[in-house]
């Protein structure tokens, strides 16, 4: 009886690595149809910290529509971050009103204060919706399974 064992040859070792290397980048089949719950947090005023949210969210979008997979995704701006979500004071309102199928929740409790300070309502754009507190809306995602991401 003879025994065949497979030739170590420097091209075998290579095509096996490099076999290796792409089962990584390759998506079982039973893997497609996937859906992600992602909740991001903006709390920053900053228009570079808005901007790298809604690119992370359009990115995030792209990859797992190509992936054949959706994608729950949650935006949720308090504190400074609420001017994201203010109509008259959002630096990336056009970007917000072309980005369909993402969920912006506003702080209620942020709302209130800035109301307080400005004297004046604080009008928020028409895609958001406002939530009792933002911290409590993203634990409450946290808590449902959702990822979390602070860009």
């Amino acid at each position: 009886m003879q025994i065949i064992t497979p030739r170590r040859t420097a091209f075998g070792l290579a095509t096996a690595a490099i076999g290796a290397a792409a089962a990584l980048f390759v998506r079982p089949a039973q893997a497609q149809g996937k859906h992600h719950r992602v909740a991001f947090q903006v709390s920053s005023g900053d228009a570079g910290t808005m901007n790298l949210a809604l690119n992370n969210i359009s990115a995030m979008r792209s990859y797992y529509a190509e992936q054949r997979e959706t994608v729950g995704i949650e935006l949720v701006a308090y504190g400074p971050g609420l001017t994201m979500l203010r109509q008259d004071t959002s630096p990336v309102k056009e970007r917000l009103a072309a980005l369909s199928g993402v969920t912006f929740s506003a702080c209620a409790n942020t709302i209130r204060g800035v109301e307080k300070a400005e004297g004046q309502p604080v009008v928020i754009v028409a895609q958001a919706r406002v939530v009792p507190a933002g911290v409590v809306r993203l634990t409450e995602l946290q808590e449902a399974g959702w990822s979390y991401l602070r860009p």
